[in-house]
């Protein structure tokens, strides 16, 4: 689908700031705050990416700074209080760090990001080197496209595909997204497949499909099995 944003490289954000390993914490804090993000990828003396610090991976340092005893002898926290004493992006940082390749799908990230509980995501080439993060809201960019883009997908992807240009013309109307295809196609088994293909579209939100197989003549008769026609005399 020529020019449509179907993998990651074509959505992510390329300007993006890290952290080197030996960054401090007030540092850390810092760039969050400067840079309105919840989470930085952090690069090795190579730039590769080799785990990620979140808001979340920095709170134990105040949820611990009362001291509270009865906190310290809770054994499943014990990560946490290792984390209330780190003060390097190194000692912070969950590793590995969960990321994407650039030619991924954009249903391939986000998948990742649901199954792993994360907002954003960064994308490494195949030597690990950081090329650009992938957010939530990148993700949702490729339903900001036109109405007309889509249609014109679905009429070159789909219909001319599935159907030829001599097939009885489908009607490919689109609106906020939503796709509906109207008309009468001869061979009705390629209908789901023409949905499937359609809702594959990038921004496609929906698929509502009326097509139906051609119209039977109304003075055909019910064709008769070969053993029951009558030779000719």
């Amino acid at each position: 689908m020529n020019g449509t944003p179907t993998v990651v490289t074509d959505v992510m954000t390329r300007t993006v700031v890290a952290l080197r390993t030996g960054a401090a914490f007030k540092e850390i804090v810092r760039t969050m705050r400067d840079w309105r993000v919840s989470a930085l990828p952090v690069l090795d003396a190579d730039g590769r990416v080799v785990g990620v610090v979140s808001e979340a991976d920095l709170l134990p340092k105040e949820e611990y700074s009362a001291g509270d005893p009865d906190r310290y002898g809770q054994v499943q926290d014990l990560a946490d209080l290792r984390k209330a004493d780190a003060v390097t992006a190194a000692e912070l940082m969950t590793s590995p760090a969960v990321t994407v390749p650039p030619e991924a799908t954009l249903a391939h990230a986000a998948r990742l990001m649901a199954r792993r509980g994360v907002k954003r995501l960064p994308v490494v080439g195949h030597d690990g080197t950081l090329q650009g993060v992938v957010s939530r809201s990148d993700l949702l960019k490729v339903f900001l496209r036109a109405d007309e883009d889509i249609a014109e997908d679905v009429n070159r992807e789909v219909v001319a595909r599935l159907f030829g240009t001599g097939e009885a013309p489908v009607r490919v109307e689109v609106r906020d997204g939503v796709v509906t295809l109207t008309g009468r196609v001869h061979d009705v088994v390629l209908v789901p497949l023409a949905t499937l293909l359609a809702r594959s579209v990038p921004g496609v939100v929906d698929v509502r499909c009326a097509l139906s197989g051609p119209r039977r003549h109304p003075h055909a008769g019910p064709e008769l099995p070969e053993s029951r026609r009558t030779a000719p005399a």
